[in-house]
């Protein structure tokens, strides 16, 4: 079930599913009950265009400071809850807006029936969470090893223990570190159930190895009209996970928004820190609303042919630089002015937008 077609689900005051645009959720690497901290975390994600966040509840001190925590954030806040049932009672009565379980590690049926009550008093959405390394020994034992299918097979199963229970307010989530198979177990899973999923590749690495994992993994899955939500899984700042999933999505056209830069790769023509000029671009456009593109070339062969698809853009010489609109030569300026003259272009051009 595509995600055109998926089951809408409301989580505090956004929505997904039923064709709504694909969400970005990271989560904080705070101390929950850190309150200072975990808001500071969650306002930075905010800024760098988090939609929904996602915190860990170990303990009590935890569910908790949830209150307090959504007194002062302006998005969505979703628990994070394994194995005490407690807990996630916990959390959806100091206010989360969505609790994160895996039944599997929950306890008996009475538990979960004691989390899908609440969660159904209150009309808070439950995300159905399975990973490749949780699955149970009986799954595993019939397909002879962790597999897609089993994935799959687990997530369903819990799912059809919860609507028995009288609850259909649900988020699939099925994740593994290995990018085919957890490629192959959505596939699987879209044919098989309306709700919608939550996508990423789990434990994916650093920044380097993450992204990588990530892109290939998740422009697979959404290539293909699956995934309502995504988040870009990284050992590392949580605002690069927000980096890299606008970026994804921006390049599979899901979203919109923001100034996209584009750089040539260098050669032996170039005649400038173009490296140091593109990063640096890279970091200056992130305070402009502007849906445009920027392009960073390194010499006049690249710079003018190159640049012609982009709005502006700058390219180096011997010493100075083109700046660059639609394709024509506006004026040569000094390298050290390149950076300099970007800005104040983009400057007007955020006034007169």
């Amino acid at each position: 079930m595509f995600r055109d077609n998926t089951k809408v689900i409301k989580i505090g005051d956004r929505v997904i599913g039923g064709g709504n645009p694909v969400l970005i959720q990271s989560m904080c690497n705070t101390k929950t009950n850190d309150v200072e901290a975990t808001v500071a975390q969650i306002l930075a994600l905010e800024k760098a265009g988090c939609d929904i966040i996602r915190v860990a509840v170990p303990d009590e001190s935890a569910a908790k400071a949830i209150a307090e925590i959504k007194k002062r954030i302006h998005i969505p806040l979703v628990a994070d809850i394994h194995f005490d049932y407690k807990l996630a009672i916990l959390a959806m009565e100091n206010g989360a807006d969505k609790i994160r379980i895996n039944p599997g590690n929950i306890g008996s049926k009475e538990r979960i029936k004691a989390v899908i009550d609440v969660a159904k008093e209150k009309n808070i959405p439950i995300r159905v969470g399975v990973n490749s390394g949780s699955l149970e020994k009986d799954i595993i034992a019939k397909y002879g090893h962790v597999t897609a299918e089993g994935i799959v097979e687990s997530a369903l199963n819990k799912v059809q223990l919860i609507e028995e229970m009288g609850y259909d307010n649900l988020v699939l989530s099925i994740k593994s570190s290995d990018v085919l198979m957890c490629i192959k177990a959505h596939e699987l899973i879209a044919k098989q159930t309306n709700y919608p999923l939550h996508v990423g590749i789990t434990e994916s690495g650093t920044v380097l190895s993450g992204n990588i994992k990530s892109a290939v993994g998740l422009g697979n899955i959404l290539y293909q009209g699956i995934g309502d939500t995504i988040r870009v899984s990284l050992t590392g700042d949580p605002v690069e996970e927000i980096k890299s999933a606008k970026l994804i999505l921006k390049s599979l056209g899901l979203r919109k928004g923001g100034i996209e830069v584009v750089s040539c790769p260098t050669c032996g023509r170039t005649r400038i820190d173009l490296i140091g000029l593109a990063t640096k671009v890279e970091e200056m456009v992130q305070q402009f609303d502007l849906d445009i593109k920027v392009a960073v070339m390194g010499c006049a062969v690249n710079g003018p042919g190159e640049a012609k698809e982009a709005d502006i853009g700058i390219a180096g010489g011997v010493n100075e630089g083109l700046l660059i609109k639609k394709g024509e030569i506006i004026k040569k300026v000094p390298e050290n002015e390149l950076l300099d003259t970007l800005y104040k272009e983009l400057s007007n051009w955020k006034d007169n937008a």
